[in-house]
């Protein structure tokens, strides 16, 4: 007999995959583990076929989980947006938007933005993942992430919020102590702040090869894996630090960080932003009224401009 629940349990067969386990998936929808299971099992009861291989360590797909994983994704994705697009009739936006972005991004300005989205829409629920990780908007059914930097080739539909700069920044008072640094090369002179983890995400190599080569650099002595503590630790006078302008730029502006532009920030030729990346070639309606609240709340130009 046909399941009448298939596509519900359909759904349900795709968390546990994305989430690994039961109790996850049962985490995410705010069920027990066992009613997961449940409806796991009805779902390959109706299918009269196995999906996962159940064990005490790991779930692992059958070839057949692994076809059905593969065409539920977009299947589901179409059902979420016929019925977002059909509830649109009476004028209100519903439905769950989901975003990943950078923890501080998302902080300063992403919360302020779908703050009001929720305030028009009411019936708007919003997940956002704040992750330094690229978020994969098709396997993770996210409506759009936003990534920052130089774009990767990628089948991905992006449009720019904002143009990006790193800046290589210090407190007034660590300046009137240690004195302001002329040229990259004297940068090997001074107390430096760097990015915890990651392969030189904020690219001080690029500044190094303006002063002639990594090395004249010199070791950082702080480390850390937010942006949001090495601002802090920059305005604290602890070092010399190198961060993108959408952290720093009100505190140059308030002239609480004072921008170093040494050699002309050759760092900055090549064009950098803040990309809205999305799957689906035709936006949804929340998609364009959370993109248009992020770029009234980012401003042109952005309000963290600081000349």
């Amino acid at each position: 007999m046909k399941d009448p629940r298939f596509a519900e349990h359909l759904a349900v067969f795709v968390d546990v995959v994305r989430q690994g386990s039961f109790s996850g998936a049962g985490r995410r929808r705010g069920q027990t583990p066992s009613a997961i299971v449940r409806q796991i099992d009805a779902l390959e009861h109706s299918l009269g076929v196995p999906l996962l291989i159940r064990s005490t360590r790991a779930l692992t797909m059958t070839d057949a989980g692994e076809r059905l994983f593969e065409r539920a994704q977009p299947l589901l994705d179409q059902l979420t947006d016929t019925h977002a697009e059909i509830a649109a009739f009476d004028g209100a936006i519903a439905g769950t938007f989901r975003l990943a972005c950078f923890p501080t991004f998302g902080k300063r300005y992403v919360i302020p933005a779908i703050e009001r989205v929720m305030a028009e829409h009411p019936r708007l629920t919003i997940e956002l993942d704040l992750t330094e990780r690229l978020a994969d908007p098709v396997l993770e059914r996210l409506d759009a992430v936003i990534r920052i930097g130089r774009l990767a080739d990628s089948t991905l539909i992006a449009s720019k919020l904002a143009d990006q700069c790193r800046l290589l920044i210090a407190s007034p008072h660590y300046l009137a102590r240690s004195g302001r640094p002329g040229t990259a090369a004297e940068l090997a002179e001074h107390r430096l702040i760097d990015k915890l983890h990651g392969a030189d995400l904020l690219g001080w190599s690029d500044v190094g090869r303006t002063a002639g080569g990594a090395a004249a650099i010199g070791p950082a002595v702080f480390r850390c894996d937010d942006f949001e503590a090495m601002r802090l630790a920059a305005r604290a006078g602890i070092g010399i630090a190198f961060l993108p302008d959408w952290v720093i730029g009100t505190d140059v502006q308030a002239g609480e960080l004072i921008r170093l532009p040494l050699e002309d920030e050759p760092w900055n030729a090549e064009p950098s932003g803040v990309w809205l990346l999305r799957a689906l070639a035709q936006p949804s309606a929340r998609l364009r009224i959370v993109s248009t609240a992020l770029r009234e709340t980012i401003g042109t130009p952005p309000v963290w401009t600081c000349g």
